[in-house]
């Protein structure tokens, strides 16, 4: 770092991502973190979708993650949770459509059937 706008700018960047990480309320993504998750590229897929929706300035989105999933095959898992819908899980998200859900169901409000393992009505 050089000057304090550096510094303001990497401020910035930093309370983007906690924001990515804590927004309640709002569309919420869960990536199975487990490790099988982790050896199927987990954490790529996250960052991936942590980049893309940084870069569409979408930060209304709370991003975490969770344990295994139990669907050892079908790592890496992301689950989308948008308010007033069923829940849906998605299967094999490669970095690739990683940010492609990001860009079709988050932001389009278009889920991607073809990669969705379930669907989970509210109860």
């Amino acid at each position: 770092m050089k000057s304090m706008e550096d510094l303001e700018r990497l401020k910035e960047e930093t309370l983007q991502d906690i924001r990515l990480r804590s927004s309640s309320g709002s569309p919420r993504i869960v990536v199975g973190m487990g490790t099988c998750g982790i050896a199927a590229g987990a954490r790529e897929t996250m960052l991936a979708m942590i980049d893309e929706l940084k870069t569409r300035r979408k930060l209304d989105v709370t991003i975490t993650e969770t344990g295994c999933v139990g669907l050892c095959s079908k790592e890496p898992i992301a689950e989308i949770h948008i308010p007033g819908q069923p829940k849906v899980v998605y299967g094999n998200v490669d970095p690739s459509r990683g940010r492609q859900i990001v860009v079709s169901h988050i932001i389009n409000h278009k889920p991607i059937d073809q990669w969705i393992l379930n669907i989970e009505e509210k109860s």
